[in-house]
């Protein structure tokens, strides 16, 4: 399992890097002239090898988790709030691209120092897939603490609403940590997906629940390009990462794939980065993508106390 760290954290890293140049830019523009290499200077005009608020609030999440042996809710808002004022876990001392709906629950976080919980914004309008993008911690943690699906549950919705409290968000970010625990479990991505599927979800509203009825009632993989959409929305997002993550079968093409939907690519190139990167390994990622990320050493270090953290 130590290994898989690695794999699906850089992995998500550098899908997060691959699609920083990118966002923002339509599909059409990227289908006529893919991008197959790591980029800089694009949309925010950062070198290559730059990294997102998706890392950079993923990697306060897992500092926390470090630091406190465990979950601690109010710990990790503080670090959130640390990340957003003070460009803490940034790879170049500099916050671009934070949303807004993040912003505002950090915000009401400061302001209130309530509990971190009732911070996250609860209207329909805010399922952005801010939650979603630092997801991928719980579900490492979730497995080296064996715990039970009502007890993942249970966790997911506390780290989801920090910021965003709404149950779309909610279960946007139980489906996708329950797909990466089944794939750190050793399963293929289509058994993963089938599993994933089969799992319950009868604790959100019907409503909720067909939202997510492409990706959960039908199967993601039949549709075509064109019917697949790459926006900040979580349930778009979403869909996109394991969709893209079907059609392909090695972790450069799932990449390229992702970014080359255009829109929100960083965040569906890092959410299909983390899930590519447990399913193909590490050692399988594009050695000079893996050379220019920024602060590789830093992550790696980071990454290296997670994963020997016994959560004692």
């Amino acid at each position: 399992m130590r290994l898989k760290y690695i794999d699906g954290l850089m992995g998500f890293v550098i899908g997060d890097a691959m699609g920083v140049p990118l966002e923002f830019k339509s599909r059409e523009e990227l289908l006529k002239k893919p991008v197959t290499k790591m980029t800089g200077y694009g949309t925010y005009n950062l070198p290559e090898g730059t990294w997102s608020d998706d890392t950079s609030m993923m990697i306060a999440t897992i500092d926390s988790i470090n630091a406190k042996n465990g979950i601690d809710l109010y710990d990790i808002a503080l670090k959130f709030a640390a990340f957003k004022n003070h460009a803490q876990y940034t790879p170049n001392h500099e916050v671009f691209d934070i949303g807004s709906t993040c912003a505002k629950a950090i915000d009401n976080f400061e302001e209130n120092h309530d509990e971190p919980t009732t911070c996250g914004l609860k209207d329909v309008s805010s399922n952005g897939n801010g939650s979603l993008m630092r997801i991928l911690p719980i579900a490492y943690y979730a497995l080296a603490k064996k715990l039970k699906d009502f007890e993942v549950l249970d966790l997911v919705t506390k780290i989801s609403s920090i910021t965003h409290a709404h149950e779309i968000s909610i279960m946007g970010c139980y489906i996708y940590t329950r797909f990466a625990m089944f794939l750190l479990t050793g399963k293929d991505k289509y058994s993963a997906y089938s599993m994933t599927k089969c799992v319950d979800y009868t604790m959100f509203s019907e409503e909720t629940q067909k939202v997510y009825n492409r990706l959960l009632k039908e199967d993601i993989s039949k549709l075509k390009i064109n019917e697949i959409k790459s926006s900040g929305y979580i349930v778009d997002s979403l869909e996109a990462c394991i969709w893209v993550l079907l059609q392909t079968d090695n972790y450069k093409s799932a990449i390229i794939g992702a970014i080359n939907l255009g829109e929100d690519t960083d965040t569906i190139g890092a959410l299909t980065g983390g899930l590519a990167g447990i399913i193909y390994g590490y050692d399988f990622i594009p050695e000079e993508w893996k050379d220019k990320i920024a602060r590789k050493e830093y992550l790696l270090d980071i990454f290296e106390e997670f994963s020997e953290n016994k959560y004692e």
